[in-house]
């Protein structure tokens, strides 16, 4: 009844509703109600570590479903401010309904400690359609190895219950990698897997206990290394180097398959790129250039500009530079083009610089 009635609303106000899209009017009265923005309601919350919140949303119909291994752009309001964050759908792909998010808790995370701590059945956020490449191919491969570490659990669990739920009859190795045992959301589901799922073996190795397991090349050779397998992993940037050193010694590089949610850590701004002035023309306010990104250099100042993933994936912080030279800090790349878009999450000033923010 509620997307019925957005539907009506909608063809009525949508060429008039100026200077307002129709779904800001329609959210005064039911946040679920839209009819071009996607929204989910959170339908239930679990705590299966000390350090993760599974939340489980019901979408709208605008939702379109993910493929296994992919992130959604999430939106959560916190103290009327949106804040976005990119999470991997820990469900099976192939269903637009429920959503399945399990979040790291991180100790100056703003979002993932608000959902910790205050996320109830209810609460609605908005959604952005599924992307990222990380993906299991149509033709699914005869042999398959799954790695992950820590929260990278979300995307290759999604793979796995993909596998799983089509009846993959190929080997499946599943390996995690976790501080303790009580830092594995899913444990339970992931044994009964391991003992009742013909042909899936999944690995648990602990970084912090009394034997603590690092990965070494043993703990996947044995099935990595056979066959054509193909590798899929997401975890900790230190976990996933070591994977690679690992493939590129054993010849098989071509066949491991990553998806990280940081960067590398930037370059260290030259001496001749810090200094100047970076104006932030729509906010009417000026700070001293220190070399660091103007997102942070603009939160600095006390201002508070809208961003997504901070790494440059999203383009969610977008902003014109009007003047000055700026660099990518990924790339190191320079660019002193007015008028020019750019993502202020991954740009640093290099001397005076006006960014319209």
């Amino acid at each position: 009844m509620a997307n019925r009635i957005a539907t009506l609303v909608g063809s009525l106000v949508e060429a008039t509703a100026t200077p307002y899209p129709v779904d800001r009017y329609l959210e005064f009265i039911d946040p679920m109600l839209t009819w071009r923005d996607t929204r989910a309601k959170v339908v239930e919350v679990r705590r299966q570590t000390d350090r993760s919140t599974t939340v489980t949303l019901r979408p709208t119909r605008q939702w379109k479903g993910h493929t296994a291994g992919q992130y959604v752009e999430v939106g959560v309001v916190i103290n009327g401010t949106r804040h976005r964050r990119f999470y991997s759908p820990a469900n099976a792909e192939g269903s637009r309904g429920d959503i399945e998010l399990t979040i790291a808790v991180h100790e100056n995370g703003l979002v993932s400690n608000h959902l910790r701590e205050n996320a109830t059945v209810g609460d609605v956020v908005s959604l952005e359609t599924a992307g990222g490449v990380f993906a299991l191919p149509a033709q699914r491969p005869a042999e398959i190895v799954l790695v992950s570490g820590g929260s990278g659990i979300t995307p290759v669990l999604s793979m796995l219950r993909t596998l799983v739920a089509e009846g993959h009859r190929g080997p499946i190795t599943f390996v995690h990698y976790a501080r303790t045992p009580d830092d594995v959301p899913y444990s339970v589901e992931l044994d009964a897997i391991d003992r009742t799922i013909d042909g899936v073996d999944v690995r648990m190795h602990y970084t912090r206990t009394e034997n603590p397991e690092h990965f070494v090349a043993e703990h996947i050779s044995d099935v990595a290394e056979r066959n054509g397998a193909q590798v899929y992993m997401c975890g900790p940037g230190a976990l996933m180097s070591a994977v690679r050193e690992y493939a590129d010694t054993a010849g098989i590089a071509d066949r491991v398959h990553s998806e990280a949610f940081t960067i590398e850590a930037p370059a260290a701004p030259t001496a001749d790129q810090i200094g100047g002035d970076v104006v932030f023309a729509k906010s009417n306010v000026t700070a001293d250039n220190d070399g660091r990104t103007i997102l942070e250099q603009a939160e600095g100042a006390g201002l508070t500009p809208e961003f997504g993933c901070r790494m440059g994936i999203c383009f969610g912080c977008t902003k014109i530079r009007k003047s000055g030279t700026t660099r990518n800090v990924l790339t190191g790349d320079l660019d002193s083009e007015p008028d020019k878009h750019i993502q202020i999450c991954i740009t640093a000033p290099c001397g005076d610089v006006e960014i319209d923010v």
